[in-house]
């Protein structure tokens, strides 16, 4: 299966004839800040509120609405998601951890890095009041389960 048609113009796959199974994708980023805005998220400080809590939130619904950003990318009922944290003193960096589970014919990686994104996007404008010199970098797939193609790591 591929994005083209004869013609070679962009389509969305068909997965009509697929088997629906169980998918699971795992996807991380980091968000490397300073010293004191580490302290702020650390100690619930930040002046627009909860930080995590709302970055959370909003990588949950990035991952429910993917294929409203994303082209050629199916609608998938979603069974599950979860968005985690790990403060990394040692790095100054806020580590998002993103699973998304269906079970349909097309798998959900996108949305689960579509979810690490918006949630890094969400941390970066909680706290630019306190330094607008954040960068957002390492996002990427850990792994993946289910389909086709099977199983993915990134470490493998």
């Amino acid at each position: 299966m591929n994005h083209f048609d004869a013609a070679g113009n962009a389509i969305m796959v068909d997965v009509g004839g697929k088997t629906l199974t169980e998918r699971v994708a795992v996807a991380s980023g980091k968000i490397f800040i300073s010293a004191e805005v580490f302290t702020a998220i650390q100690s619930g400080t930040v002046g627009k509120g909860d930080v995590l809590g709302v970055a959370r939130i909003a990588g949950i619904m990035a991952a429910k609405k993917t294929s409203d950003v994303i082209p050629l990318c199916h609608p998938l009922p979603l069974s599950h998601c979860a968005v985690e944290f790990e403060l990394l003193s040692e790095e100054l960096a806020v580590k998002v951890i993103a699973t998304v589970k269906t079970t349909w014919a097309t798998g959900v990686e996108m949305e689960a890095l579509h979810s690490v994104s918006v949630a890094l996007l969400t941390i970066y404008d909680m706290c630019k009041a306190i330094d607008k010199r954040m960068t957002l970098g390492e996002i990427h797939l850990e792994r993946k389960d289910g389909g086709k193609s099977g199983r993915f790591s990134f470490d493998a």
